[in-house]
């Protein structure tokens, strides 16, 4: 029996509620197991999944109104089978609605489910076909609309940001999240400058625009081909990444030549990269130290850095940053890019909004402060440290940084504005704190 698109929509939504892993991560490997190579049907599942985490609120909202059976009872197979048939029959208006519904049906059959549950999902979603004219769109507030089907976003989170921010900024944030974001690009300027790669890809009829606030950045709105088929890829000129998290790096700078620095939580190596191409000239190789415990990502960050053609520059460690030895290395900058919700960066990851709690926050800030106290044993007398998240979160933040300070009476907060391009001091608040937000400027929410 053939896996279809919609089956496998189903099996990583499905894993992703019962797993709470990244979702993008579950989409690649179930791709890969399908052996899914036809860039449509690769298309047409990512829109699925994506489609449906972003707008799950008003999707259920929709089926309840029509279901007879409670949503919290159903069995999780025939829950995601109708959010995934609801999605194409109110958003992908170029799917037939009897192929949508038909193949998604096809799915529950391949999982064997029984003939009353296949059944039950067919005729409620061919319902929903009947009256289609009739159901509010997603921003058609009514007067019996709760607020996790406007916003769709889980009541807890909206309601922190209503509490702190107000209705309408709140309400703001959760329709850019909802919106799929623009590819952001650092071009790698130590081979080609955004200039020359912006007419680089124009040759392709690739249309892009220069970033606002990061000079290396370079926005493309309308792109949706792979990353890995744009030009230059191979050869390194870029890397993916959000203005916003470009600017962090800058707290660094400049890099001076003959110290050592470090990125304490490095990942897959974003801001690894832009730091070895912030270097000088005349740095000696091994300049950057990155640590990673993962030893799936430090495979990555390996291959991303040869990719970059920039691993002369970087020492990997994989280790946690707890286990080094002050008495090995001490450096003169060091960036922590710190575990956290990534309540910030929504719009790129919709799942994260249905896998995170309030309890979360508070258990994040533990192992943030956990990282600093380590990181703050590395550093030179004169050594700068750089905090960052990609969280909006007070705890995660404001917190950590204000626990931190008390306790280290030897460090003192500088102001961010000082070391951003200065395009970007519009972006660092009255306290000195670099802070974005989704809903102001276009960028991911980060603070550092």
């Amino acid at each position: 029996m053939k896996y279809n698109s919609r089956y496998i929509a189903l099996e990583v939504l499905n894993q992703a509620e019962n797993t709470a892993k990244p979702v993008e991560g579950l989409l690649d490997n179930q791709l890969q197991k399908f052996d899914v190579n036809d860039q449509r049907d690769r298309n047409l599942v990512m829109a699925m999944v994506y489609g449906v985490l972003r707008w799950r609120g008003y999707i259920d909202w929709v089926l309840a109104g029509y279901s007879s059976h409670p949503l919290s009872k159903m069995k999780p197979h025939i829950l995601q089978a109708l959010r995934i048939g609801t999605f194409q029959i109110l958003f992908m208006d170029r799917i037939p609605h009897a192929a949508a519904i038909n193949e998604t049906v096809q799915a529950l059959n391949i999982l064997r489910q029984p003939k009353w549950a296949t059944g039950f999902v067919n005729g409620l979603l061919r319902n929903l076909v009947r009256k289609r004219d009739e159901i509010p769109g997603p921003e058609q507030e009514l007067s019996d609309t709760p607020e996790d089907a406007l916003t769709n976003h889980p009541s807890w989170l909206y309601d922190r940001w209503h509490d702190r921010y107000g209705q309408d900024q709140a309400r703001e944030i959760c329709k850019v999240n909802n919106n799929p974001p623009p590819l952001v690009l650092r071009i790698n300027t130590n081979y080609i400058s955004v200039n020359e790669f912006a007419g680089l890809i124009s040759k392709d009829r690739i249309e892009s625009k220069r970033g606002v606030f990061a000079p290396d950045a370079l926005i493309m709105e309308d792109y949706n081909g792979l990353v890995a088929d744009l030009p230059g890829y191979k050869e390194g000129s870029f890397q993916i990444q959000d203005e916003a998290a470009q600017l962090v790096s800058y707290l660094l700078g400049p890099l001076q030549p003959g110290r050592l620095y470090l990125d304490g939580c490095a990942g897959l190596g974003g801001k690894t990269s832009q730091l070895a191409q912030m270097l000088h000239p005349q740095s000696h190789k091994r300049t950057i130290h990155a640590v990673e415990p993962s030893v799936y990502r430090v495979r990555l960050l390996k291959e991303n850095m040869a990719r970059l053609k920039i691993e002369d520059s970087i020492n990997i460690i994989e280790s946690t940053l707890d286990k080094l030895d002050p008495e090995d290395n001490k450096y003169a900058g060091i960036l922590i890019d710190a575990p956290c919700s990534g309540l910030g960066v929504i719009r790129r990851h919709p799942d994260i909004r249905w896998n995170r709690t309030e309890i979360d926050l508070v258990r994040n800030q533990k192992n943030q402060l956990s990282i600093l106290q380590s990181a703050a044993k590395l550093l030179e007398t004169d050594g700068v440290l750089v905090y960052a998240t990609c969280s909006t979160e007070p705890e995660e933040n404001d917190d950590v940084v204000e626990n931190f300070l008390a306790e280290h009476s030897d460090f003192k907060m500088e102001d961010c504005r000082s070391y951003m391009p200065s395009p970007a001091s519009v972006l660092v608040d009255k306290e000195g704190l670099f802070r974005t937000f989704p809903n102001r400027y276009g960028l991911d929410g980060f603070f550092a």
